[in-house]
């Protein structure tokens, strides 16, 4: 028998040979004896939730089809304000001629084809094949951005807030596949309806008549179609019309650093979450190796003109690079380690996210998560898949898990890593002089493009949603007759202007137009800036008259009852069925209400630092705005050889303040 020395001596030695094994091995210490916690559901899932994700989608209300006669007016209303007493009187001809004439068969027509087509609406196919069609490059013309409010310092280094915010995107998707994601609900009255007794009722519920059972409590779920894509999604350069690609199998994801490519498996053959010490040091052996940044860095390609791209992707196949391709748009999710330091200057941060100089970028993922060298993080998102509902509840949530609930800590961060079995493979694409020459050429050209791109700030810290309740106005309203005020000061006339409605209370719905250059909003900016200006009283008449119009076109958008989508239906039905285009299409007026020259989007949430995109015209201004109770922001976006980004920003800002002054009179 051992002493009992002897006995603690060898599992003294047996505790070090196994210890030393483990390190070889390269499982960390934090995860020694802990591993078995990682495969539980607390750390596999962001959400469990009562009701399945997509418990309500059979069930949702299609996209109703506008009555012809109502598209009519209300297209009519959105052209006065832009249009001389002439040119109303010639359009108004032409549109009451189309209501009476083509319009009558072309709605029929629609009517029969959205009858043949119940599993979707009216637009989505169409919608989706102009984005898919248009040969215009991504960045700036397309793909937004968003933009995360920075974490504790101690957590917002590079290393840790991308590993973070890397375990939450993993979770989500987990949640997403396992049908245990919430699903996305309006409640109207959320005291009865955001509750647990609701939930567990909803749960029992058919889906087939489940969306009626919320609806009963006031309860609104919304279309979850497009949160497929967000994950293992991209899309593919064709010619004339790309294509969406998605796999349903992989475990990797794709990173990004100084224009390299590096593959990394996230998913163990399960399908399980890898444990966040494991995910930690593949990112750090990324993050260490000392890299030059790549001097034919292919990424670049996904900026250039659609056709372009495509021709040299095949090119890039047929040199034998097929499987890294694959790889990349297989992958479950990219992300993008740059190098900047942007010190939470909203200038640099747009300009950062939205474009760079595309060395580090592959725009046509889905989305990619970018994270800079002081942790500030972004995501920049393809939009032909899908719009800012999705994209915007993902945010959301990964943004609340990795700050609430994050996976790696500070301390993980000083533990050494043994790199012999991170099963890290970096990408080697194959190159010829070709297209070594054309990724040149494209550096170039998109340098050209982004340098002639202008952003600029604009804020009110003592402005809000509260502000608007005192006044009795609403908050949107309020900014975009500021939008409407500032362009008029500036160039003196009313202009073609957009705002983005989700119809997502439908199934399949995508977006609606609203058209914020209204009668209301054109009578109080050539009322505000006359000399003999009305009373303060009439003013603030006026201003709450905007509101009153503006609500009522929000609500009708939301509802699917613009105007802009009908149109746009009707006119491809006329081409597609090569039949005569009707005069109100080639009206010269259609053409100028669907220049916009501003272009809107509202991207309020409390977990956005900021968010924006680029211009639709090179003349115009490209306004994401958010606002919250006490504050109120906005990008802008513009081309400096056209505008004057600098004096549209000051020119909203006495705007605004001239708009409060008169409100703060009554």
């Amino acid at each position: 028998m051992l002493s009992i020395n002897k006995r603690s001596s060898i599992k003294s030695k047996i505790f070090t040979n196994v210890r030393t094994v483990l390190r070889k091995k390269n499982f960390s210490k934090i995860l020694t004896g802990f591993a078995q916690r990682y495969y539980s559901d607390d750390y596999q899932f962001i959400q469990q939730s009562v009701i399945p994700t997509m418990h309500f989608q059979r069930s949702l209300p299609r996209l109703p089809i506008p009555e012809l006669n109502l598209t009519c007016q209300r297209y009519l209303r959105a052209q006065k304000p832009l249009l001389s007493v002439n040119d109303y009187s010639k359009t108004k001809a032409i549109v009451d001629d189309f209501e009476k004439n083509e319009g009558q068969k072309l709605q029929s027509m629609l009517k029969e084809k959205n009858n043949l087509n119940k599993n979707t609406s009216y637009i989505t196919a169409d919608w989706s094949n102009m984005y898919l069609s248009d040969r215009t490059p991504l960045p700036i013309n397309y793909n937004p951005i968003l933009v995360f409010k920075h974490v504790h310092q101690s957590y917002n280094s590079q290393l840790l807030r991308s590993t973070n915010l890397l375990i939450s995107s993993l979770r989500f998707f987990k949640s997403l596949q396992s049908n245990l994601l919430e699903p996305e609900i309006f409640h109207l009255n959320p005291k009865k309806s955001d509750t647990s007794r609701f939930k567990t009722l909803m749960k029992y519920i058919p889906e087939t008549v489940s969306w009626y059972g919320a609806y009963l409590f006031n309860a609104y779920p919304l279309d979850m179609s497009q949160y497929s894509s967000l994950f293992r999604s991209t899309r593919i350069p064709m010619v004339n019309k790309d294509i969406l690609h998605k796999n349903d199998s992989s475990k990797h994801i794709v990173i990004m650093r100084r224009g390299h490519f590096y593959k990394i498996d996230v998913l163990d053959e399960k399908g399980n979450i890898l444990s966040p010490g494991l995910l930690l040091s593949r990112l750090q052996y990324i993050l260490n190796q000392n890299v030059s940044p790549s001097n034919h860095p292919v990424g670049i390609l996904t900026t250039s003109e659609r056709n372009n791209w495509a021709h040299l992707r095949n090119h890039l196949i047929n040199l034998g690079n097929k499987e890294i391709l694959d790889t990349i748009d297989d992958s479950l999710m990219m992300i993008a380690l740059d190098d900047e330091k942007l010190n939470s200057e909203p200038n640099l941060m747009t300009k950062q996210y939205l474009h760079s100089n595309g060395t580090n970028r592959w725009f046509d993922k889905s989305f990619t998560l970018i994270v800079c060298g002081d942790g500030t993080a972004g995501l920049n998102f393809e939009h032909s898949w899908g719009d800012g509902v999705a994209v915007l509840r993902y945010f959301q949530d990964i943004s609340q898990d990795s700050v609430n609930s994050p996976k790696c800590h500070p301390d993980n961060v000083s533990i050494e890593i043994n790199s012999d079995n991170l099963q890290v493979v970096k990408l080697e694409f194959t190159l010829d002089d070709k297209i070594k020459r054309n990724i040149e050429k494209t550096m170039n050209e998109f340098k050209n493009m982004y340098e002639s791109l202008d952003t600029n700030y604009f804020e009110f810290f003592d402005v809000g949603r509260n502000t608007c309740k005192k006044f009795g106005i609403s908050a949107d309203s309020l900014m975009q007759l500021c939008f409407q005020l500032g362009n008029f000061k500036l160039h003196k006339k009313h202009v073609g202007s957009y705002e983005s409605c989700s119809t997502a209370a439908f199934k399949h719905g995508r977006t609606e137009t609203i058209r914020p250059c209204t009668i209301e909003t054109a009578n109080f900016c050539e009322a505000i800036s006359n000399k003999n200006k009305p009373s303060n009283d009439e003013l603030v008449n006026m201003i709450k008259k905007c509101s009153i119009v503006h609500s009522q076109l929000v609500k009708e958008g939301a509802m699917g009852q613009g105007f802009d989508r009908h149109l746009f239906a009707l006119r491809l039905l006329a081409e597609k069925n090569n039949l005569n285009i009707p005069k109100l299409f080639t009206d010269p007026a259609h053409k100028l209400i669907n220049y916009n020259i501003i272009s809107t989007s509202s991207l309020t949430s409390n977990y956005i630092w900021l968010g924006g995109f680029g211009p639709v015209v090179k003349n115009g201004y490209g306004i994401g705005y958010k606002i919250l109770e006490e504050y109120t922001g906005a990008i802008i976006t513009n081309y400096n050889q056209h505008t004057d980004g600098d004096k549209f920003r000051d020119v909203l800002t006495k705007s605004l303040n001239q708009i409060l002054d008169v409100l703060k009179t009554n």
